[in-house]
């Protein structure tokens, strides 16, 4: 009687503390949910994937026109020091100030003046006008200041202003590009596309590079491929802009019941959930639970609002986020080919719960057997003694 109570007591033990002890892949679903309110534990939020966390998502991709959202061309370039600019004087009749009075022998009624550098000051030097400012403005605009310098003094005076090198409206493209380089910006106004094909294009085949944009001391990233198939990531470049290319391979990394583990490059420049579970080899049929497929992942304060999160009780600039896609409602298949993946994402599959109570229970056979083998060997070794006395008693009669 003792040794069936004592049995019975391993018994509820390992009933009891099943979920703590049993080897497994990580937390179920319940686990999950609960983990949430731990007070002891890493505050992260707990969100459903519904249509509309995936088009919130879908709007809060990673995209570069959201962090410079102007669709216009560049203004007019504006002179800097360094430029090297021309400037060319008409008089409307000869014997004016430039002009002479036997200007019969000369080709037009115009004098080109030597090409000049912008001073330091930011200013150009045109005889009988002096020093005109020139930093800042454009060149028409420089031109009207010459006018009205010389109207007083000349025939009737107009004047061009040409740029002749442009050594301060420069865009900087750099990196894994094939020709680095510092070039004018363009009057016409281009787009990053054009800025990085004027630097000989990127040196990879492009479903690995990055393009950051640097731009009044912001920056901005996207994947190469979001500026080809997305046009309101291919902004405007302006001057003094620096854009930087780069190779860094998107991962993410698979943990739990599906079929393959570990990291996983992208291979692409976008990758949806259902790409990245068909990637991790799907889940594991004798071990997955379908409706507890779980994305690790942190988010900005401000998309976490919008997901209806209380931001409140998180601390720090990013908010830690679980989302959870049920693969046994067949719907939940069209949601994760819309919720695209992000680099560093965790991919977690959870057990079944029935995978955890059969290692529950098979253990307690094996540790009910570990126990029932001395009984049963006392037991067998009794009955053999009582056997071999029993038979000695009967020869002895």
């Amino acid at each position: 009687m003792n040794l069936f109570r004592y049995v019975s007591a391993i018994a509820l033990f390992v009933c009891l503390g099943a979920c703590s002890v049993m080897p497994t892949s990580g937390p179920l679903s319940l686990d999950v949910q609960r983990g949430q309110k731990d007070p002891d534990g890493l505050p992260y939020a707990f969100v459903p994937l519904t249509p509309t966390v995936a088009e919130i998502m879908s709007r809060n991709s990673q995209r570069i026109g959201a962090v410079y959202p102007d669709r216009q061309p560049p203004k007019e370039i504006r002179l800097g020091v360094g430029d090297i600019v021309s400037v060319t004087i008409f008089e409307a009749a000869a014997g004016g100030l430039f002009i002479p009075s036997e200007a019969g022998v000369r080709p037009g009624n115009f004098i080109a003046l030597p090409n000049q550098a912008i001073d330091s000051n930011g200013n150009v030097s045109v005889p009988y006008a002096g020093l005109i400012p020139a930093k800042g403005r454009t060149p028409a605009e420089v031109q009207r200041a010459i006018v009205d310098a010389l109207k007083n003094r000349a025939i009737d005076p107009q004047v061009v202003v040409a740029v002749i090198e442009q050594r301060t409206s420069l865009i900087s493209v750099l990196g894994e590009v094939n020709t680095p380089a510092r070039f004018p910006a363009s009057a016409a106004g281009e787009h990053l596309l054009d800025a990085i094909t004027r630097a000989g294009g990127p040196k990879g085949q492009g479903f690995d590079t990055w393009v950051m944009l640097e731009r009044g001391g912001r920056k901005a990233d996207v994947p190469f491929g979001a500026l080809v198939y997305d046009p309101s990531n291919n902004v405007y470049v302006h001057p003094y802009d620096t854009i930087y290319v780069y190779r860094q391979p998107q991962t993410f990394v698979a943990f739990g019941a599906t079929g393959q583990q570990g990291q996983f490059n992208f291979e692409a420049w976008s990758l949806s959930l259902a790409e990245g579970v068909g990637k991790a080899g799907g889940l594991n049929d004798t071990l997955a639970d379908p409706a507890s497929v779980f994305l690790y992942r942190g988010e900005t304060k401000k998309v976490a609002e919008e997901l209806g999160i209380d931001v409140s009780k998180y601390q720090g600039p990013i908010i830690p986020v679980i989302y959870n896609v049920n693969f046994r409602d067949p719907s939940g298949y069209f949601l994760a080919t819309t919720f695209q993946l992000r680099n560093k994402d965790v991919l977690y599959v959870s057990n079944a719960t029935t995978v955890e109570v059969a290692k529950a229970m098979q253990f307690f056979r094996l540790t009910v057997a570990t126990v029932n083998d001395p009984i049963v060997a006392a037991t067998n070794s009794y009955v053999l003694k009582s056997a071999i006395n029993g038979s000695a008693s009967f020869v002895v009669q």
